[in-house]
């Protein structure tokens, strides 16, 4: 015959405890840890962002892609005047031709110099203004996706591509990052410079360790958006989502020569991995890298392009970049 007694008053105050402990502490924390490794377990790949659809097109249906897309930033009220696409042309096919993607929360305007020195170096130049970008609602940007970044550099290489015999690339920034997907997923890229790509944040900006979490949460919108000055955490997450979708090994047959410059007293991106990447890049496909680090004491900001923020510099350095982008080492 089994016996069975009631528990005593303390013990049930000691098990009603042990509920509350598990209520209060294990359960929360359990539930924290089981966050932290969805987050960090979640993938990050997208086939949409792992091909380039978009075909080289003839001249004469290049030519006319990019003019309708200067004509349509030209009748929208809502594009800044400055901030344009914009397309030079010698009015046939040349020997070199260039694309240029401006960066997040800049536009077109911030290449008009340096565009123009590479036309007047006989290369057809294409500045296709980003999507959501150079509007008069300066924070439309914001909502811009991973999908449509790449499909616009995809778009915008295959008319570029168009233009020219030797098709390249150059881009600043998040525009950088942009080039950096064109040369992996394009095989008709010959050429690319890569002005402070943006690859991931400076960790004054946001720890490694943070950089998935980020790119999770605000890349799908599940927490609420966050800014930094002009920078909107949803936007910054969808260059980081295209950057998780970089190739593992980024070969690219057609590739002659890669450059990439930055200024070491710049405090926004990961100068480490500005460098890295080209460097592998290189590396692969066995062909010239030139590098450029602006030195610290010139106190450049990350916009080592725009003619306000490199002053009286602008010429010196436009001037480097060229030769940066052409593989030539500088005398």
């Amino acid at each position: 015959m089994r016996i069975i007694t009631k528990p005593t008053r303390p013990e049930l105050a000691a098990t009603r405890r042990r509920r509350r402990w598990v209520l209060a502490v294990v359960l929360p924390v359990a539930v924290l840890l089981l966050a932290v490794a969805t987050i960090y377990l979640w993938p990050l790949g997208d086939g949409r962002l792992r091909r380039s659809e978009a075909p080289a097109l003839g001249f004469a249906a290049a030519t006319a892609a990019a003019q309708r897309q200067v004509a349509h930033d030209q009748a929208d009220p809502t594009v800044r005047p400055e901030c344009r696409t914009q397309l030079l042309t010698h009015g046939r096919r040349t020997a070199r031709t260039v694309l240029m993607l401006h960066g997040y929360t800049g536009c077109p305007a911030e290449f008009g110099r340096l565009a123009r020195q590479f036309f007047d170096h006989g290369y057809n130049v294409y500045v296709p203004r980003e999507p959501r970008h150079g509007r008069v609602d300066d924070e439309a940007h914001e909502w811009v996706t991973a999908t449509e970044l790449v499909g616009y550099a995809d778009g915008a290489a295959g008319i570029t591509a168009g233009l020219g015999d030797e098709f390249g690339v150059l881009g600043l920034s998040g525009g950088g990052n942009l080039a950096t997907w064109l040369t992996e997923y394009r095989s008709d890229v010959k050429r690319a410079l890569l002005l402070a790509p943006f690859y991931a944040p400076d960790a004054s900006q946001a720890p490694p360790m943070l950089i998935k979490p980020m790119t999770v949460l605000w890349g799908r919108h599940v927490m609420a958006d966050r800014r930094n000055g002009d920078m909107f955490y949803y936007a910054l997450a969808q260059y980081l989502q295209v950057r998780a979708n970089f190739k593992d090994r980024p070969v690219n047959e057609s590739l002659t020569s890669i450059a990439v410059a930055a200024s070491a007293a710049d405090g926004l991106i990961d100068l480490g991995e500005a460098f890295d990447l080209p460097r592998e890049i290189a590396r692969i496909n066995d062909v010239p890298l030139q590098e450029y680090e602006i030195p610290a004491e010139l106190k450049l900001p990350h916009d080592i392009v725009g003619p306000g923020s490199v002053g009286a510099r602008a010429d010196d350095l436009y001037a480097r970049y060229l030769t940066l982008y052409e593989g030539v080492k500088p005398a």
